[in-house]
């Protein structure tokens, strides 16, 4: 596989290369959040937008709340992927007052989010299927709850939940991960010695895929408490489940009037939750980078992409799409 995708990365680098003499569009900055499927879109679109239409694209580390900040305070970054819109309060009010223009829902199929426990301890333990079960034996998920990094919008909804539900004082410790990829190792570290773990997760992901877990029923969802949940200074927390998950690719309204061509591509820029978690669990198996899975996906998807581009950016990418 390593031997296959070194060919298909050599290609693709020619093609960029060769592409490079093309300069129609200025410089653009996109986000690179840190979790995998963000990443990957990032690195798509880069391509895209480099190799096919000519920008000079930077990317920019960061996650969903300072990027919002960022882009309410200065206009900037340009783009920003996957903004799982249910979670971010904010996010609405930006579009509203113009700073922020929608374009895509980049998971056609949507996201979801929601409180898991291994397939494994759910079989051995259905009562742990439940936050009452959960609330009357925390020793049994191993007595933490596996929290999103700092900097994520859940990570201020899931702390609203707990406070609400009080889970402090029936013994269970809130446990903050410090990136999305140490959260993911230790789905993996639980899986391989059957240990107990409890906490938060996405789909899609190459995780849930190759690890099966089994959502943990809370409290339904409740529109006003989950939207309170989303401020660090909510007076009133609410313990209320996820909504099902808008999740989208946003602009800054200038850059929307700067480069009407390449919001035209963004437009059209979306993974159904089966493609991406393919490619997500090819980048987990083969411990690749984020730009390699970009290539995975440009080699092995030519008939899903090449729809997303304008005929000049087809002629282009013509070496890649043969």
């Amino acid at each position: 596989m390593k031997k296959v995708f070194a060919g298909a990365a050599v290609a693709v680098s020619f093609t960029m290369g060769a592409s490079a003499a093309y300069a129609d569009c200025g410089e653009v900055s996109i986000t690179e959040m840190d979790w995998a499927s963000s990443a990957v879109v990032t690195a798509v679109a880069t391509f895209l937008m480099e190799q096919g239409y000519g920008c000079d694209v930077q990317k920019v580390p960061s996650s969903t709340v300072p990027a919002l900040t960022s882009l309410a305070e200065t206009g900037e970054p340009d783009i920003l992927t996957e903004v799982w819109v249910n979670s971010t309060p904010s996010y609405q009010g930006l579009v509203d007052e113009g700073k922020l223009v929608e374009v895509a829902d980049v998971l056609s199929d949507g996201g979801v989010e929601a409180w898991w426990i291994p397939a494994y301890l759910a079989e051995s333990n259905p009562e742990l299927t439940t936050w009452e079960g959960i609330m009357a034996n925390p020793a049994a998920v191993g007595g933490k709850f596996h929290d999103c990094p700092s900097g994520w919008a859940c990570d201020i909804i899931n702390n609203n939940n707990l406070i609400a539900a009080e889970a402090e004082a029936s013994g269970l410790e809130r446990f903050q991960h410090g990136s999305g990829e140490t959260l993911q190792t230790s789905i993996a570290a639980a899986y391989a010695d059957k240990e107990p773990w409890f906490g938060y997760y996405w789909a899609p992901t190459a995780v849930l895929g190759k690890y099966p877990m089994v959502q943990v029923k809370v409290p339904e969802y409740n529109a006003e408490g989950h939207t309170c949940n989303g401020d660090v200074d909510c007076a009133a927390p609410v313990f209320s489940a996820y909504p099902a998950s808008k999740v989208a690719t946003a602009v800054s309204s200038t850059f929307a009037e700067r480069e009407p061509d390449v919001v035209e591509l963004l437009k059209n820029v979306s993974f159904t939750n089966a493609q991406m978690g393919e490619v997500l669990a090819w980048r987990l198996d083969n411990n690749a980078s984020y730009d390699e899975a970009a290539v995975y996906f440009l080699t092995s998807y030519k008939d899903v992409w090449g729809g997303w581009l304008n005929d000049e950016a087809k002629g282009k990418l013509a070496a890649v799409l043969k």
